[in-house]
């Protein structure tokens, strides 16, 4: 293994994953979307895509304008999380983000 590979994490591990893409972190983001969008009318989702800093991320927005946001590990595996939440899903690069996330944040930013 190169130098490179060390010590970008490249190669055999055998360490079991926890990042985003591993089953525990998976149901633990399902649980959480499942309790937001029962709790909550009005839901909707909007993709983040990846950028260099961060990895692709999944906004859900209830009718009230609160919201939350977690790690997906794609744009598809975002798109069969809403589908089996039964809410509509949204490219953020394409819609933006609806009004009423922005007015939710400016009753509730603390100071």
């Amino acid at each position: 293994m190169s130098f490179f590979g060390r010590l970008f994490g490249r190669g055999r591990s055998t360490v079991m994953p926890t990042g985003s893409g591993s089953r525990e972190a998976q149901a633990k983001t399902m649980q959480h979307f499942r309790e937001f969008v029962s709790a909550r009318e009005g839901c909707e989702a909007f993709i983040e895509p990846a950028t260099r800093v961060t990895q692709t991320t999944l906004v859900v927005v209830a009718g009230t304008g609160e919201w939350t946001r977690r790690k997906v590990p794609d744009a598809a595996a975002a798109r069969k999380v809403c589908k089996d939440l039964s809410v509509p899903v949204f490219d953020v690069n394409l819609s933006g983000y609806p009004s009423r996330m922005r007015e939710w944040n400016q009753t509730h930013r603390q100071i």
